[in-house]
């Protein structure tokens, strides 16, 4: 029989043939136990179903549905379309949009079991425009998420609004304001609390 073919022959220099000393032992009963602790997420994660989502911009009336993650990670070309679509459309900037805000969204709209996209009132924003919102009213936070790129105001069209914010707020998952006048959610990634 080759080596090869045995399953437990290991090289050990400072041991006598056939002994196992206690810590190489230990060292690869770690390995072996790291290995399956981790190996099944990540086959989970490839055989994990797909992550789609879809938005409407409200200013721009640009829509799109993509799928954001596939096979384990995040799809560049879909993260770019969602970038772009969720830009500052006052001046044109465009900002990377944090993962994260994206798995909360498509978490919540499983929630609310809807197909329909998500209404973007507010995506990203640029400091200039977040200070120009600011001077205009108190409710706009000077450090806002929506500047990091973690943080939109939606709607949805077949959902109630305070259906949307029990929804969002039951995930415990970062910040909820509600602002029903303005007919919008807040949601970010940042820590868990609520308003309005």
């Amino acid at each position: 029989m080759h080596s090869r073919d045995k399953p437990f022959a290991f090289d050990l220099p400072s041991a006598r043939p056939g002994l196992m000393t206690r810590r190489r032992a230990l060292q690869i009963g770690a390995a072996v136990s790291l290995s399956l602790a981790v190996a099944p997420r990540t086959v989970f994660a490839r055989e994990a179903p797909a992550r789609t989502i879809s938005f409407q911009n409200l200013h721009t009336g640009e829509n799109l549905k993509t799928t954001f993650w596939a096979e384990g990670e995040y799809v560049p070309e879909a993260m770019h379309e969602i970038n772009w679509v969720l830009r500052d459309f006052r001046t044109g900037d465009v900002k990377v949009i944090d993962p994260e805000l994206l798995d909360l969204l498509h978490t919540l709209s499983g929630k609310l079991d809807t197909a329909k996209p998500f209404q973007v009132i507010s995506g990203y924003r640029s400091p200039a425009t977040n200070a120009m919102l600011h001077a205009r009213s108190k409710n706009v936070a000077v450090k806002s998420f929506h500047t990091k790129g973690k943080a939109i105001d939606i709607s949805v069209p077949d959902r109630a609004l305070d259906d949307l914010r029990r929804a969002a707020r039951s995930l415990r998952a970062g910040g909820v304001g509600y602002y029903p006048r303005s007919g919008f959610v807040h949601v970010d990634t940042g820590p868990v609390r609520h308003w309005g």
